[in-house]
């Protein structure tokens, strides 16, 4: 019964903000920060699944800027769209579009879209996105394990995010968000807590094409460590209960 109640009130508070989104985001011509206002909004709705939401870090985030988020699974749209910066928009595959009441609001707030099936396309995209950000001192979130790791971890990136970062010369700002694989039971009551973080920018200067892959690797490691942290941190919190 729990979990229907759920389902129900997550669904209609969904096509709410994305209606509302929508409509709030065109009248103030798609300006960059509507995604951050809706990004929010969707993310308050951690509780109405039980989860306790401790967000850090928020100081360190600066524009325009790259901003790198690990992507777990559809649970991310509640706790790591939180994060979300004012003057940030994402970069997502043009299938997003089609998804009912969401695909609108995406299209509408100012995000990317990109053809992740066309390699020639996404990097011409990532190009286009290098000069969005200097013409218009926006920044850009973006998931560089390029899916949902269900579990398996922090995959590896993507080259996309830090090609980008290079081009457009600025900074990385990782942003980490405990584990949340088999964490959300929407029967119990109580889901626990997640944690996410916002890490110290990356520097960018001295990368180029011939060692981008120290840069990759690098944040990665900030990252990688980051959640086993986090994660370490929530198990000791859930045992104090």
């Amino acid at each position: 019964m729990l979990m229907f109640l759920r389902v129900i009130a997550v669904a209609i508070a969904s096509i709410v903000i994305s209606v509302v989104g929508t409509l709030y985001a065109l009248a103030r011509l798609r300006h960059p920060s509507s995604v951050g206002v809706v990004a929010r909004s969707f993310g308050s709705l951690h509780r109405l699944v039980g989860l306790k939401l401790i967000m850090r870090g928020r100081q360190h985030a600066i524009h325009p800027a790259i901003y790198i988020g690990n992507h777990q699974n559809n649970y991310d749209m509640l706790t790591i769209s939180s994060m979300m910066p004012p003057r940030t928009v994402s970069v997502g595959k043009r299938s997003l579009i089609w998804i009912p009441f969401f695909g609108l609001v995406y299209w509408a707030t100012g995000n990317i879209f990109i053809h992740r099936e066309k390699r020639s396309s996404a990097i011409s995209t990532m190009n286009k996105v290098a000069e969005i950000i200097k013409e218009r001192q926006v920044s850009i979130w973006m998931f560089p394990e390029g899916t949902r790791s269900r579990g398996r971890g922090l995959l590896p990136f993507k080259t996309g995010a830090f090609h980008t970062a290079v081009a457009a010369g600025v900074p990385i700002v990782p942003v980490v968000c405990s584990s949340l694989h088999n964490k959300i039971d929407l029967n119990r009551w109580d889901n626990g807590t997640v944690i996410c973080e916002m890490l110290e920018p990356v520097d960018t200067t001295g990368y180029n094409r011939e060692n981008i892959k120290e840069l990759m690797e690098k944040c990665h490691t900030l990252m990688a460590n980051k959640l086993a942290e986090l994660d370490q941190e929530v198990a000791q919190l859930e045992q104090k209960k």
